[in-house]
């Protein structure tokens, strides 16, 4: 029979709080009580690890260039937030700054709570970011991040094949001269693409020219000016650009209009994440669609599996994204 917390505190007389915090070692209950609750954890044949009772989703922010004003992630927490109701569990979110000051200690904290599982969002990580999450105590899962260092079980989207696939469409309209909006927050989802980018156009033998590859903003107001900079000082530009995401493809078409081009007659975009306002933009993008929902729920339904929690190898699992054709992309053969 599984032991749980309130059967330690039934037994011993302290409170669940009491009891969850001396089998954590937390800091705030003396070492005379903690032994007690120990032992008769012990005799009652409680095991660390087998009575989570919430979920912490913790959103780790570097700079916060991507994740503060993103049109994807909200998508991700709400598949997140119902897959957790639907199991039974409480959610609570964390909100961790690299910059801050009590940095190490508060994941020191998240890492150590053997009642909570952990989904760490990763958008934002870079390698060096991941080494005290892979010495974590309790269960995580790694959600739309990357190491290549660190073993994590973790769920994340096929990006360099999705923008594959995208490339592969504006080939297919005819397009050779193609070019690269690339973010200057090189996180690891971006230069995932940027594989995909690379390994279409040398796949046909097409030459990648630095003057199509502009550096801009991920933010739509930072990729507007950086975009209009660039084109301010190209001498020629390719037919199509592939960007890095919509927030970065909305924004530069905006620079590109007021330029003097047109949207797709002039230079044809595709974006990445599929955003819901990519729908209503001028002219509607083509884009990857990600399905954003269903990323969060399967790291919820993967944290919580029993075949999870019980082996020790580590999974990944990519979800599929798919081209949407909306109205951004001219046809150029014949």
């Amino acid at each position: 029979m599984k032991v749980s917390i309130r059967k330690i505190s039934e037994d011993t007389g302290f409170s669940m709080s009491t009891v969850s915090n001396a089998l954590n070692r937390k800091k705030g209950v003396n070492k005379e009580t903690a032994q007690k609750i120990l032992s008769a954890a012990q005799k009652l044949g409680y095991r660390m690890g087998e009575d989570i009772t919430k979920i912490r989703f913790v959103i780790f922010r570097r700079d916060g260039r991507i994740i503060d004003e993103s049109f994807f992630h909200p998508a991700v927490i709400e598949g997140v937030e119902h897959q957790a109701k639907l199991m039974g569990y409480e959610m609570v979110f964390c909100y961790v700054d690299i910059h801050d000051e009590d940095y190490q200690e508060r994941i020191a904290d998240i890492l150590t709570d053997m009642q909570s599982a952990v989904i760490l969002l990763g958008t934002e990580m870079l390698e060096e970011d991941y080494e005290p999450y892979a010495k974590a105590k309790n269960r995580i899962i790694l959600l739309d991040g990357r190491s290549e260092k660190y073993a994590f079980d973790s769920v994340l989207i096929n990006d360099t094949e999705a923008v594959v696939e995208a490339m592969e469409y504006l080939v297919g309209k005819g397009h050779t001269n193609i070019g690269y909006l690339r973010g200057e927050s090189r996180i690891q989802a971006f230069r995932s693409r940027e594989k995909g980018y690379y390994q279409v156009m040398n796949q046909h033998g097409y030459p990648v020219r630095p003057e199509y590859i502009a550096t801009v903003g991920t933010k739509i107001e930072t990729a507007y000016q950086k975009m209009k900079e660039y084109l301010g000082s190209a001498k020629e530009l390719p037919t199509a650009f592939f960007a890095d995401n919509d927030v970065i493809a909305i924004g530069s078409m905006q620079a590109i209009k007021e330029c003097g081009y047109q949207v797709p007659e002039d230079i044809s975009v595709i974006g990445f994440d599929d955003v819901s306002y990519g729908i209503v933009s001028d002219p509607p993008l083509s884009t990857v669609h990600v399905y954003k929902q269903e990323l969060g729920a399967r790291a919820v339904r993967e944290l919580l599996s029993d075949d999870g929690r019980n082996s020790e190898a580590k999974v990944k699992i990519q979800v599929c994204a798919e081209f949407v054709e909306r109205g951004s992309v001219k046809e150029l053969n014949g």
